[in-house]
């Protein structure tokens, strides 16, 4: 996610087909949801499999892929398309800084296997000699800036974005990062899973430094050390669900008193070669890990820092290297950490690295040559009629004080929509791509950006700038901003082609999942710190708070009784913001579908009544088949719980869904009434 703040909760997306603006209509042919549904599945037992288990048994997950459903049916359907475009593109001569001429040869040079593989570790030569240079702190610091700015976020992070208490203000922001596995519960937890995978890693390390040069005995040295020194960085790390408050995750100070508090960091160097003007101050998420690294920069010797560096410039530019790096880093990253049997097609590797780093781009030639006709409008339809509904919540809320509600209102009212795709697009003109290196286009892309970023301090926040594209099939809340961002693309549903789907399906999906999931997160326990205007500031009562966190107790508990793989459960802390807007979301999406006419006509389609459609839609925006291993580290790295936790968890507080589906106590769905949780 972007910072912390953004929720990228939906991670799912459907076929392009085009959507046009064609009336609804009840004639799809054979019905979609019907023909996923699994009847040997009792839906009291087990709705993500009664609704989906049909298509999981006709498509099991690739070996290419962690996954198999929406997610990587409709990224496969987004990837033509753009596949489209960087060919096209890549054909002929285009002006120096065009579009076409930047999108033509970073593809180009990445479809170029030949000169990838000739070109061996080549292309990382300066950096390699700058981290070879160190002799001091001055010299570490600026070989950390280097890498920061190329790669990835070695010792800690960096960044500026809104001040979190004074929202119209870009600051500089410094967090816990660096380490090699996915997070600090990898280096501590003592489960036989995450034993095995240390092992793993210690060998990877290993191999990565054999393949840029060192022998057996020297690798040996360097990936024990490097490790070492990462276990240090994870122990100071906080846990999960610790980064999820965001007061203390705030602490602000002066600039100046860097020097004073962490002597042993070469802030000036940092900053300088970082292209960031000088800060008056800076907001620390972890003090305790900016002081561990302060500490370990005196007693870390500059060798381990060296493999420490040359590591993670690898690590964050592998996939851009030649195969014997490339397949070495899929070994561990892909096949240990994720169960990922084979390698994807080089294309749909360059073509997806190709969006990353030029998604401005290429957003500008979909939008106007593959976006489907009609999405804007009916997006804004539904996000409105969820926004409306939300309103009416508020105020019939027998947990919420009368004052509090009109400042939730004023906070509701304000909430501004971004939807379809950006008014205005960034000029990437001076962004230098050629054909002559993939791995030195893609260092000059990540250095664009990444200045882009920094450039930021010290200006006014540019409130109109979307951090999606039109292309991408996904959604975020920003608590900054007080805002909700939906790219045009989220209205097209699979197997509804040609038309749009029923209303049913549409405000389940994008009124539950995507609209009111997002506008829940402006009051779940995260949100509900951020006023109208997008600055922390705890805008309850006292009396308001406790009420509203014994309901989220309900919700946490309820999680933390899912059981996902092994001995691992759903982390309910970690994950409770994600579930109440899951839960307050679909609430949401349900309310406002029983003002359509759909839902007042009553009439079936596909042999289903609208409320049963409405749940089976709900169904298929998380139809998410995963492997054990991507499983486990989900539980581990994120503040989402998996796929069928997200069908299972909401639907087990709704009514509305024991009634339509006959769920029974002695059902593993059922809930007793006491312990349901309707927040919103």
């Amino acid at each position: 996610m972007f910072k912390s703040h953004f929720s990228l909760a939906l991670l799912f997306s459907f076929l392009f087909f085009g959507c046009g603006t064609k009336e609804q209509t009840e004639d799809h042919g054979p019905d979609a949801l019907a023909a996923k549904i699994d009847s040997t599945v009792s839906p009291g037992e087990d709705f993500f499999m009664f609704a989906n288990g049909k298509w999981f048994k006709a498509n099991p997950i690739p070996d290419s892929e962690s996954s198999n459903g929406i997610f990587r049916t409709i990224q496969d359907t987004v990837n033509a398309s753009i596949l489209d475009i960087c060919q096209k593109s890549a054909e002929g001569k285009h002006d120096a800084g065009s579009l076409k001429q930047m999108i033509g040869d970073l593809y180009f040079s990445g479809m170029d296997s030949a000169k990838v593989e000739s070109d061996g570790i080549s292309g990382l030569a300066n950096e390699l000699a700058l981290i070879d240079q160190i002799k001091d702190n001055a010299g570490l610091m600026k070989a950390v800036a280097r890498v920061q700015l190329i790669s990835s976020s070695p010792m800690m992070g960096i960044y500026v974005g809104q001040d979190d208490k004074l929202s119209d203000k870009n600051a500089v922001f410094l967090y816990q990062s660096g380490l090699g596995l996915p997070s600090r519960d990898y280096y501590i937890d003592k489960d036989e899973r995450s034993s095995g995978i240390r092992e793993k890693y210690k060998t990877h390390l290993k191999n990565m430094f054999m393949l840029m040069g060192k022998d057996e005995a020297s690798a040996t040295t360097a990936s024990t050390a490097v490790y070492k020194l990462e276990e240090s960085l994870a122990k100071a790390s906080r846990k999960i669900e610790d980064l999820r408050d965001p007061f203390a995750n705030y602490n602000k100070v002066a600039a100046s008193s860097l020097k004073t508090s962490y002597p042993n960091i070469a802030w000036d160097v940092l900053f300088t070669d970082l292209k960031l003007k000088t800060p008056d101050t800076v907001i620390i998420g972890q003090p305790e890990f900016i002081a561990a690294v302060n500490s370990l920069n005196k007693s870390t010797s500059p060798e381990v820092w060296k493999d420490y560096l040359k590591f993670h410039l690898v690590k964050g530019l592998a996939s851009y290297m030649h195969s014997d790096i490339y397949n070495e880093y899929f070994s561990f990253y892909a096949t240990t950490l994720s169960g990922i049997k084979e390698q994807k097609p080089r294309w749909k590797r360059v073509v997806s690295q190709t969006d990353e780093s030029l998604g401005e781009l290429i957003g500008q030639i979909y939008v106007d040559e593959y976006l489907p006709k009609g999405s804007k409008e009916k997006l804004e339809e539904i996000g409105h009629a969820i926004k409306t509904v939300f309103g009416e919540r508020i105020q019939k809320l027998d947990w919420m004080s009368e004052a509090t509600k009109v400042k939730a209102m004023t906070k509701l009212n304000t909430m501004n929509f971004k939807v379809g795709y950006p008014d205005k697009w960034k000029d990437l003109s001076s962004m230098k791509i050629d054909r002559s290196s993939y791995v030195k286009n893609v260092i000059n892309a990540n250095e664009w950006h990444t200045v882009d970023m920094f450039k930021k301090y010290g200006k006014p926040v540019d409130r109109s700038e979307w951090h999606m594209q039109p292309q991408n099939y996904n959604a975020y809340y920003s608590p900054s901003n007080n805002e909700i961002v939906v790219p045009a693309c989220n209205v097209i549903v699979p197997g509804y082609e040609r038309t749009l789907a029923d209303d049913a399906i549409l405000y389940s999906i994008i009124g539950g999942s995507t609209f009111g999931h997002e506008i829940t997160h402006g009051f779940d326990d995260q949100g509900s710190l951020f006023d109208e205007k997008g600055n922390l500031n705890n805008w309850w009562t006292s009396e308001d708070s406790t009420k509203f966190f014994t309901k989220t107790k309900l919700v946490v508990d309820q999680y933390n009784k899912y059981l996902v793989i092994d001995s691992l459960f759903v982390n309910g802390d970690a994950t409770q913001g994600e579930n109440i807007a899951d839960i307050g979301g679909i609430m949401m999406g349900y309310e406002a579908f029983k003002r359509t006419r759909q839902y007042k006509e009553g009439k079936k389609i596909g042999g289903l009544t609208p409320d049963e459609r409405f749940f089976l839609g709900y169904a298929t925006a998380w139809m998410v088949n995963t492997r054990p291993e991507a499983l486990a580290n989900q539980v581990k790295t994120d503040v989402h719980s998996p796929a069928r936790f997200r069908i299972l968890g909401p639907l087990s507080n709704m009514p509305e869904f024991y009634t339509t589906f006959g769920i029974k106590e002695g059902d593993k769905m059922w809930i007793p009434e006491k312990d349901r949780a309707a927040i919103w």
